[in-house]
């Protein structure tokens, strides 16, 4: 049994740069030395005219996504770790290797070449899935944007998925949930009990995940997450019970958020 990871460091961070230009923030981000380059607020550009990919904003001094790449990495049943990257990100591949090492020294061997994502998410993962070698069963799938994942939690989620088949690690909605429509007004109190918010990362049977994939794809359907895309073809997706810790950096709050948790998980002040 043959497990691959695929890491998805694509998207357009467009939420990202809004908060940044609402705070008036700085923040930085991996140069292509290596070396952290501070990045001007708010802007789709920082100074070199270089487009800003989220995925390579720095969060205590490492990127998001190497060091989501390195938890995959530490995860003992994943045999491979292939991250997916906007085009104009390929040139820190190099830079990024080095940090994951940094991170896991020892584990850039699963690391294989990156893939070039597409459009969607799902075109994204359907390139990953097409660099995967003959042999591979399983693919376990996270967002880069998800840096305080943890090992342990990789293994969880992966165990579930081999023995239904799919599997995500998800969270019970606390808060109160309204219905609300267009005009603002409430419309309905949702019952939370059964309600779980979705993280990643999500694991599939190889073969199920590229049947929903196909399915998704002819029918013209744009999933959220993979795991709706595995659901929507009556496959049975379970969950398993995640971290509040484990959230998506998608505002400059969330990246200040994460640099609290890493102080408090790492004894720094």
């Amino acid at each position: 049994m043959t497990v691959a990871a695929l890491v998805l460091g694509a998207g357009s961070g467009t939420r990202f740069r809004a908060s940044l230009g609402e705070a008036g923030a700085r923040v930085a981000v991996l140069g292509g030395d290596g070396r952290p380059d501070p990045l001007q607020l708010g802007g789709p550009e920082y100074p070199g005219g270089v487009e800003l990919f989220k995925a390579l904003v720095l969060l205590a001094g490492h990127s998001l996504l190497a060091r989501s790449l390195a938890v995959m990495a530490a995860a003992p049943e994943v045999d491979r770790v292939v991250a997916v990257l906007p085009a104009g990100a390929l040139p820190h591949w190099p830079c990024l290797e080095k940090e994951v090492t940094q991170l896991q020294p020892g584990e850039r061997r699963k690391l294989a070449p990156p893939v070039v994502g597409g459009a969607q998410r799902q075109d994204s993962v359907q390139r990953g899935l097409a660099s995967l070698p003959e042999g591979t069963t399983h693919v376990v799938v996270h967002d880069a944007a998800r840096p305080l994942l943890r090992a342990q939690q990789v293994g969880a989620v992966l165990a579930e998925a081999r023995r239904s088949g799919a599997a995500l690690l998800a969270v019970p909605v606390r808060d109160t949930l309204k219905r609300v429509d267009r005009q603002g007004r409430v419309c309905e109190t949702v019952e939370r009990s059964d309600c779980w918010a979705a993280q990643t990362p999500q694991a599939f049977r190889l073969d199920w995940l590229r049947r929903a994939l196909l399915g998704a794809a002819a029918a013209g359907v744009v999933g959220t997450d993979d795991a709706a895309l595995v659901a929507r073809i009556g496959l049975p997706v379970r969950v398993v019970e995640g971290d509040a810790r484990n959230f998506k950096i998608t505002t400059w709050e969330d990246l200040e958020l994460a640099e609290a948790w890493l102080r408090r998980r790492e004894g720094r002040p």
